[in-house]
């Protein structure tokens, strides 16, 4: 059966549930980090309208990483206060999968990610994957083949791709076309992880989210404190991320147009991501494209191999296909 078909296969069994007054049950793998509760929240709020109604989280696979004192410390709190939300508690991947409908995996770690999904993926339900998506780009190359290989709904982002001001400067008309972008957020660091999975990956979300995909090289300018990384697209046009780790923390972005030259600074919350979980869910269909997300991996990746050559501009077709020919975890 063809993708289109599946997908409009999986759309007439969500109607049926609908017209049935049923929700769709909604499991979450990983409880160690606040977005559980945050979305939880959003998707069983008994007055929710709109995209976000007709879903409800009925439980949690915890896991949490031991070498990772975010993760694992986290995990004794969030499981009660899941608890208070009437969420039930499994002791597996595989026995979440059985019980629902409609999957977020919110792991802090992308290390575990790869295997905790592949349940899902096989079962083609649809997956949220909250950042970072895999531990490393071969981990991320597999995900998205797996997903194929299976007909499986994937979808990752950033929340801060759907920050209202970051999302407005595609039409702005004080933009115009858009030129350039210099993109900035935090960019604590994670032994266990490239640099930017971690927590620059937000700011690399806004600056795709503004420029688009199409970057062709990377190259990184790297010190104590700061990280700036610079791409080139393939129309000539460049677009920076600026990732701090001192100092007064913000996100945002200056904009070059044809028009002029706007800022944008700002975090919008959670709700705006979590409406686009739930119309994914119910549509089984990314709003990001799998090839925009893998690019913005590589990006990434591209920023730590440029780091490791002193500075070398590394292209991003070269880096996917290196992922492509690792094993991943």
């Amino acid at each position: 059966m063809s993708t289109s078909r599946l997908v409009a296969a999986f759309v007439f069994v969500l109607t049926l549930s609908a017209f049935a007054g049923e929700p769709l049950k909604c499991g979450i793998i990983g409880a160690d980090t606040s977005h559980v509760p945050a979305f939880t929240k959003v998707l069983n709020n008994p007055k929710a309208e709109g995209d976000v109604a007709g879903i409800k989280v009925i439980a949690c696979f915890p896991g949490g990483s031991p070498d990772i004192p975010d993760s694992i410390n986290r995990v004794p709190k969030f499981v009660e206060t899941l608890k208070g939300m009437n969420v039930e508690i499994v002791d597996s991947v595989e026995a979440l999968v059985s019980k629902v409908d409609v999957v977020l995996l919110e792991s802090l770690d992308g290390r575990p990610k790869l295997q905790q999904i592949l349940p899902a993926l096989k079962a083609k339900k649809p997956v949220f994957v909250d950042k970072p998506l895999g531990g490393s780009l071969a981990d991320i190359v597999e995900i998205f083949r797996v997903a194929k290989e299976n007909n499986a709904p994937i979808f990752s982002s950033s929340s801060l791709r759907y920050t209202p001001g970051i999302m407005n400067m595609k039409t702005d008309p004080k933009v115009g076309t858009i030129l350039g972008c210099d993109a900035f957020g935090p960019c604590s660091l994670e032994s266990h992880h490239p640099d930017l999975f971690w927590y620059g990956i937000h700011g690399v979300e806004v600056l795709y989210t503004i420029m688009g995909p199409g970057c062709e090289s990377v190259t990184r300018v790297t010190t104590k404190d700061t990280d700036v990384v610079v791409g080139i697209w393939k129309d000539g046009r460049v677009g920076t991320f600026r990732g701090t780790r001192t100092g007064k923390h913000d996100y945002g972005a200056t904009v070059f147009g044809s028009k002029g030259t706007v800022p944008t600074v700002g975090f919008g919350g959670y709700e705006p991501l979590v409406v686009e979980i739930a119309k994914f869910f119910k549509s089984g269909t990314s709003p990001v494209a799998a090839e925009e997300t893998l690019e913005l991996y590589a990006f990434m990746e591209a920023a730590d191999e440029s780091k490791r050559q002193g500075g070398k501009s590394i292209k991003i077709v070269d880096v996917i296909a290196s992922a492509q020919t690792k094993k991943p975890n």
